[in-house]
């Protein structure tokens, strides 16, 4: 059965059409829906809708509820029909705490309303109605709309995007943005999730086209937009009113429970009218009364409108009411036996059974375990998720979700607005700014002095100025850009600035090339090594193997999938494995070492954990006992807290064979410890243990399979050039259904502690306050029992006796506390899913990769998370300090990690991977430079060394013969000012051309500057060319190609030893010399070969000569 199939058994049910009936008669009708269990609520509303014309609102309890129903109901009408109108901030008068998704959302509703297009089904609750809107009026007033074929300049759209408010940027990447570029007019609506393009044809809209904020490239051309100012902006909102007044009178209202949003609406008003009391007299601001909604008016509003409650408690007597006969779906807790029972029992009593499932894989999985535990059971796949199953008495169906079987977290997904994805990050990050330090490759580290025109032979080109010791100057042709790079070294410390022609940077070079390529030998070395030991090669996957994965009570991401797949791959193989699996803090690493782990118990092996502190080891302990609690295996853990008999206990029986899984610290790699058959070491945090530890692991190593873990990342260029010298599983993609962390920069202010903590605590969560100094950590616990005096505080810190700490930790972890106040103890790994709010006091202090990781210690389940950044005000912070701040703030997104906040853990993941003194390298010749520089290195020793190993590898390397060419000429090609005229946006086109590498991507660019920039001038469509000529040249052996005066100059391969002169194209080329000796010369000047053309005017000329060579 498929979801269609499923939905319409309830749209052609009587009692559904009744209801619908029922809502359409004259007057104002109040219906009562009973016995409504798991998402039945969401169907029959849906159901309700379809078989009705007019408008409805649902308001639910609560903002979580409302987008379980919102998700449910959206599967079954599609997105468009059904919108979200949530509350846009969390606290009263505070306007700045705004979330920018939300304010979108709001303001896409109150357009879609205000217009009456089409009936629209709105989703909300008691938050999202107690702030008053924008009149209708006013947004009609404030509300342009563009369709195709208007007759409308780029200048009156420019005064009303004024009027509105927007702000005029280059290049719009939030909503409230628009830039003016000639003819084309991007801007970036309230209403909606992404901004629009507006090409102009004189004063005619010629078309409107949807773009993409990163690339800036257009995607989807549509007929009209509408747009909207910022709805919530009280500078522009004189009036405002309930927003129920824009419902139209047909409108259906659904609640829940009128009764309880009426009282949360009364507590958030109450809160309003304390808070309006508290400010400040001196400016007037608006009366509680202006700006929100009280439960005495919301009971009076609702009078107006068709009523249906279907949650429990009625706040109004019913005309008519309808029983729905459902319970919700039982609890089978992963008991398969009890799941197929029931199941058997329905199907007797003639019901029908349907499991809805998320993927095929499941469906199959269901067959396999009821295979496997020999039960005959009937049911339906329907491949389909709603938040909740239930059981339909009334229509003899019984309904399961696949993830309550499972007990896997389900997790309802909002719209986030427009994403602002990692790349903007990547491109602020390696974008130059004026006295930026950069690294030239040849002639070391400079500053940058922008871009400058210059003259060459009478005609305009553009090059980069680099600033160097005593203040010389060098300019570098913009197609030599691939050779600087912008210098990153670890934050906060800066370079030195080499003199030009001293031969320092050369020797600083030298040396680092000749130590990287030492530890790039060693771990090809290492990797060869293993490629010829035997080990112990697993079995392919168990029924236990698949059931353990399916009880995962997240969903894998597709990065997991792949790296559980490789993991297992690599552990069916005799030759041992060595993998290093990285990841952001939460993204699943350990879950990938349960499995494993599990594979090697399942085939009669033991496994090692070692994990760098005793707290960890416990967690590790906890959560490997909770997910293998239902498997056949045994699992300890020892460290320093552990009496010396349970540990001698411990090992006894680990000696024995009688423990399958041994966590711990690096006492588990002491000598005492003897393994029966050690089969797997799974390692987490290697770069955190001393050398001694390091050189015990080697020898244990040698034939045991080895998964290592790390939470510092490891830059993309760095995993492609270590391919085939270290095994790398990377998890960049957050788990679904997790949000990012709001972040917010805060003064220190008890209010805000006293408010952040209560609401933490008030649903049933915990709270995590980091302060660094062990002299008054116990003030400030005072302060928080002070401000919350219920409140139950634990204080957690380093110099602590070990059994005490390891007391406080796990009763945190077991709910005892409900504020955890430590030191940055809990930066390391600890997972407290119940923790969703962290406050970090003095968060200047502290460097990014800390806070970041920090951070991530929040925000691990289904619910929404806070961090709070506590710090004195920006003008009293460092520069550094601001900017570390901002960064976060400003990408509160999982997997942000691509970015500012990255940098520095790149650099300390590279020192991890290739050894601590490598970061001392990072620091002389800046990050970019190093990846260089090892890719080189790696390179060589796979040509010189390590032929065999790799001969795939070099046959690709054949495809060009000349490194590099370069081109020098006295052609206008340029990006002229009046085409492209922010500098910023020149340079980053400029670089993106040089780092262009197949003709595809090449048309992709001329596409995407047409898209941007409007028809491209001649001087850029010869930049765009010479990227070709450039590859041509490589493979034809030339190291350089002027074009000058009419006449074209190859330069070969200057190494005249060089394969090249043995090689078929060299060849081709003699030949093509004896057919065009008029007018191709070849010639040798100064010990090196060239090959000169006649009459060669533009770019277009050189590269079709350059064919002929090769089609000859």
């Amino acid at each position: 059965m498929n979801q269609q199939e499923f939905t319409q058994l309830y749209e052609k049910d009587l009692q559904v059409k009744r209801v619908a009936e029922k809502l359409h008669e004259p007057g104002v009708q109040r219906v009562h829906l009973k016995e409504l269990a798991g998402s039945l609520p969401a169907i029959i509303a849906a159901s309700v809708f379809k078989n009705s014309t007019v408008p409805h609102l649902f308001v639910l309890n609560d903002k979580e509820e409302a987008a379980y129903f919102l998700n449910d109901i959206q599967s079954i009408l599609g997105e468009r029909d059904v919108l979200f109108f949530p509350g846009s901030y969390r606290r009263p008068y505070q306007i700045e705490e705004t979330e920018n998704a939300n304010v979108l959302l709001r303001a896409e509703v109150l357009n879609r309303l205000s217009s009456r297009r089409k009936a629209a089904a709105v989703v909300t609750y008691p938050e999202g109605l107690f702030e008053k809107v924008i009149t209708r009026k006013e947004l009609s007033k404030n509300t342009l709309r563009v369709k195709e074929n208007d007759l409308l300049s780029p200048d009156f759209l420019n005064e009303t995007l004024n009027e509105y408010h927007f702000e005029r940027v280059d290049f719009v990447t939030d909503p409230g943005q628009f830039s003016i570029r000639g003819g084309i007019v991007d801007v970036f609506s309230f209403s909606n999730d992404m901004p629009y393009r507006i090409e102009f044809f004189g004063d005619e809209v010629d078309s409107i086209r949807s773009f993409d904020i990163e690339t800036q490239v257009s995607e989807e051309r549509v007929k009209a937009i509408t747009i909207v100012p910022n709805v919530s902006d009280k500078t522009m909102v004189e009036q405002r009113e309930s927003f129920l007044h824009y419902l139209s009178k047909e409108t259906v209202i659904w609640t829940k429970n009128a009764e309880l949003a009426g009282d949360r609406l009364e507590k958030n008003f109450e809160k309003a009218q304390e808070v309006f009391e508290e400010l400040s007299g001196g400016v007037r601001h608006r009366t509680p009364e202006e700006l929100f909604l009280n439960r005495k008016a919301w009971k009076k509003e609702l009078n107006d409108f068709d009523l249906v409650e279907f949650g429990q408690g009625f706040m109004h007597r019913a005309d008519e009411a309808f029983a729905f006969g459902s319970v919700p779906q039982p609890a089978f807790n992963k008991n398969f036996e009890l799941l197929a029972e029931s199941l058997h029992k329905y199907d007797e009593q003639g019901y029908e059974n349907l499991i809805l499932c998320a993927s095929a894989k499941q469906v199959e999985r269901f067959h396999d375990i009821f295979e496997d535990i020999d039960a005959e059971v009937k049911f339906t796949p329907v491949l389909y998720t709603l938040h909740e199953g239930f059981i339909d008495h009334e229509r003899k169906m019984v309904c399961y979700t696949d993830h309550q079987i499972f007990d896997r977290y389900h997790k309802f997904r909002l719209k986030t607005g427009f994403e602002k994805k990692q790349a903007i990050t990547l491109k602020e990050l390696t974008s130059l700014q004026v006295g930026d330090f950069v690294t030239h490759i040849d002639h070391g580290i400079g500053t940058f002095g922008g871009l400058k025109k210059i003259d060459v032979n009478g005609k305009q080109q553009e090059a980069i100025k680099l600033i160097y010791k005593d203040n010389d100057i060098l300019y570098i042709s913009i197609h030599s850009l691939h050779k600087i790079s912008k210098y990153n070294g670890k934050e906060g410390t800066a370079p030195k600035i080499h003199k030009l022609g001293s031969g320092t940077w050369a020797k600083t070079k030298a040396k680092t090339k000749t130590k990287v390529k030492k530890v790039a030998y060693d771990l090809i070395k290492l990797y060869a090594k293993r490629k010829e030991q035997k080990g112990f090669a697993c079995g392919p996957d168990s029924y236990l193997q698949l059931e353990l994965e399916a009880s995962f009570i997240y969903e894998d991401t597709p990065d997991q999938e792949k790296a559980t797949e490789m993991i297992k791959e690599d552990m069916q193989k005799e030759m041992p494995m060595d993998r290093l699996v990285c990841g952001d803090v939460g993204f699943g690493k350990t879950e990938l070492a349960v499995r494993a782990a599990f594979k090697a118990v399942d085939n009669g092996k033991q496994v090692a954990i070692l994990v760098p502190t005793t707290v960890l080891a416990f967690q590790h302990y906890k959560t490997f006992v909770e997910r293998l609690k239902d498997f056949p295996v045994t699992v300890e853990y020892i460290n320093r807290f552990r009496s010396t008999k349970q540990q001698r206990e411990t090992l006894k029986r680990l000696e024995e064979g009688k423990v399958d899984i041994l966590i711990g610290t690096h006492r588990i790699v002491g000598k005492d410890v003897k393994w029966k058959d050690l089969g797997l070491l799974v390692i987490d945090e290697e770069q955190k243990f001393g050398v001694g530890v390091k050189d015990k692991l080697k020898t244990i190593r040698v034939n045991v399979d080895t998964l290592t873990l790390s939470a510092t990342p490891i830059p993309r260029t760095m995993q492609f050039s270590l391919m085939g010298a270290r095994d790398l599983s990377v998890l960049s993609t957050p788990p679904p259904n997790r949000y990012p962390v709001q972040t917010e920069v805060r003064g220190f202010n008890e209010e805000l502690i006293r408010d952040a903590v209560a609401y933490e605590v008030s649903r049933g969560g915990q709270v995590f306050f980091v302060h660094n100094r062990i002299e008054n950590i116990s003030e400030v616990a005072g302060m928080i029992q002070r401000l919350l005096p219920d409140v139950k505080i634990g204080v957690a810190h380093g110099q602590m006796e070990g059994a005490k700490l390891e007391k406080i930790m796990l009763a945190f972890m077991e709910g005892e506390f409900d504020v955890l106040i430590s030191t940055t103890i809990i930066e390391s790994g600890l997972d407290i899913s119940n923790a969703n709010t962290i406050i970090i006091n003095n968060a200047n202090f502290f460097g990014l990769s800390d806070l970041h990781q920090m951070r991530g210690r929040v925000g691990r389940s289904n619910k929404k998370a806070f961090a709070y950044m506590i710090a004195p005000p920006y003008s009293a912070m460092t520069e550094e300090a601001r900017k570390r701040l901002k960064a976060l703030e400003q990408f509160s997104d999982l997997g942000s990690g691509f970015n500012i906040a990255m940098r520095d853990l790149e650099i300390r993941g590279a020192g991890d991977l290739l050894g601590a003194e490598q970061s001392g390298f990072i620091g002389d010749i800046g990050f970019e430079m190093y990846q260089k520089i090892l890719g080189e290195a790696l390179n060589e020793l796979k040509q010189e060394e390590f032929k065999d190993l790799y001969k795939q590898e070099e046959d690709k390397m054949k495809h060009f013969l000349a490194e590099e060419t370069l081109l020098d000429t006295d052609l206008e090609i340029l990006i002229p000012d009046d085409y492209v005229n922010n500098i910023a946006e020149r340079l980053a086109l400029y670089r993106q051309l040089n780092n262009l590498q197949t003709e595809e991507e090449l048309r992709k660019f001329e596409q995407g500057m047409i898209d941007r920039f409007g028809e491209i001038p001649p001087a850029v469509h010869d930049l765009l060319i010479s990227v070709r000529l450039r590859w041509i040249g490589r493979k034809l052996g030339f190291e350089k190609l002027t074009l000058k005066a009419n006449k074209m100059i190859g330069f070969f391969i200057s190494d005249q030893s060089s394969p090249f002169y043995q090689s078929a194209t060299f060849t081709q080329i003699l030949n093509y010399l004896k057919n065009n000796f008029r007018t191709v010369t070849m010639k040798e000047r100064n010990n090196r070969l060239t090959l000169s053309f006649q009459n060669v005017p533009s770019v277009d000329r050189a590269i079709e000569l350059l064919r002929d060579i090769l089609t000859d």
